[in-house]
């Protein structure tokens, strides 16, 4: 069991093994260490019809980059306060 967050180099190691298992049509094993952006991607492609998994992979390496550079974190942070916002304005009776 590994404690703690996966580095960089385990990340990686992971990412390039569920790409290769999805593009055999082989999904993620769950409790991975990637986020939920690049998880996407993985199952995207799993799901893909064989012939069309390869064009795929480059929206992968984009959402993989988007969590080592933690753009990806960034970006659902702020939809996550935007929503919270706008509850709260539904909550008070404000408009959002």
């Amino acid at each position: 069991m590994r404690h703690g967050r996966p580095s960089d180099q385990e990340l990686r190691q992971t990412f390039h093994e569920l790409l290769e298992r999805a593009l055999t049509g082989g999904g993620p094993y769950s409790c991975n260490g990637l986020d939920d952006d690049t998880e996407e991607t993985i199952w995207a492609i799993a799901a893909a019809e064989p012939a069309d998994r390869t064009a795929l992979v480059p929206a992968a390496y984009r959402a993989f980059a988007g969590q080592l550079d933690g753009s990806n974190a960034a970006r659902r942070d702020e939809e996550m306060e935007r929503w919270l916002d706008e509850r709260e304005q539904r909550r008070s009776g404000g408009t959002p």
